[in-house]
């Protein structure tokens, strides 16, 4: 196969994987609204969770051994305490400035690799990092002037601490990447989030309304097949190559913001995603190639 074509099909099902994740942020802002975000976060790790066994079971995936099991459990922990926030922050913010302040995620992952992964820390990183932290500012700067909302900004703050705890997952998922499945991972992270969302129940369960519960279904099936289509595109192409692809889901906020919740795009936030975009590509092109991601989803859409 001509190399303009093996990169052409994982570059158009990581288009499509991308799409997909930004059409779940969407269901679960629009739940999140209407059932409350408790019920939306434990009702979707429910559907997700028996979507995930009966997959397992399907593919026949075997049982993990005990030390990928703890790093399902830790990543699921992770995830748990990263939805909340994320999706808080969807529910007070624009789609797309929610989504264009969680790309700052990857700069952060740098400082974490560093940290845990004892991994160098160059000047061209330095400088990506503090472009993106000018461009976080930047919306900030748009979210604060004006007419001030204190929900949301609370909101912005939350997204910038979900892409703190999303920039930890990045490291977990490079060590989950080589242990198991796709169809494993996201069957241990939905069950681990209901775990956890599970001690709540008693009191703040509810039985979600029959409209809401086709949402709640595509919005678990949705995550699950951009999950897949995801780490199929990662399997077959090199990381540095579809990253770029990832920043998509702005455009795709943008337009499902505007199309299902009437919500404007303003001069800020533009402005602060393309500095945000630019320092993480500045990133990635000059980190080393031993340090990149084995599977990166650079916006944390919870599968």
């Amino acid at each position: 196969m001509p190399q303009s074509r093996s990169f052409a099909v994982p570059f158009l099902i990581c288009c499509a994987g991308v799409g997909l994740f930004s059409i779940m942020d969407g269901l679960m802002k629009g739940l999140s609204l209407s059932i409350g975000l408790y019920n939306a976060l434990f009702w979707r790790a429910l559907a997700g969770s028996v979507l995930g066994l009966a997959l397992m079971l399907a593919t026949r995936q075997k049982w993990p051994v005990r030390a990928v099991l703890r790093l399902h459990l830790i990543r699921g922990l992770a995830v748990s305490l990263m939805a909340p926030l994320f999706f808080y922050g969807l529910m007070h913010l624009p789609l797309a400035e929610a989504v264009a302040l969680s790309f700052i995620a990857p700069l952060i992952a740098l400082y974490l690799a560093a940290l845990l992964l004892k991994e160098p820390v160059g000047r061209q990183a330095i400088g990506a990092s503090a472009l993106g932290l000018i461009g976080v500012g930047v919306i900030m700067a748009g979210r604060i002037g004006g007419d001030y909302d204190l929900a949301a900004v609370l909101g912005a703050f939350a997204v910038l601490l979900s892409a703190v705890l999303f920039a930890w997952n990045l490291i977990l998922q490079r060590q989950q990447a080589q242990l198991a499945s796709p169809v494993e991972v996201a069957f241990f992270q939905h069950l681990v989030m209901l775990g956890v969302f599970s001690l709540a129940a008693p009191l703040w369960a509810g039985i979600p309304p029959r409209t809401a519960a086709p949402l709640i279904l595509l919005a678990a099936g949705v995550a699950f097949t951009s999950l897949a289509l995801l780490a199929w595109a990662y399997a077959r192409s090199e990381a540095q190559r579809l990253i770029p692809v990832e920043y998509s889901a702005f455009l795709w906020s943008a337009l499902i913001g505007w199309f299902v919740f009437d919500e404007q795009l303003t001069f800020s936030t533009v402005a602060g995603a393309l500095l945000i975009v630019a320092g993480c590509l500045i990133a990635a092109r000059f980190k080393p190639k031993a340090s990149l991601p084995n599977a990166p989803h650079v916006e944390p859409g919870v599968a």
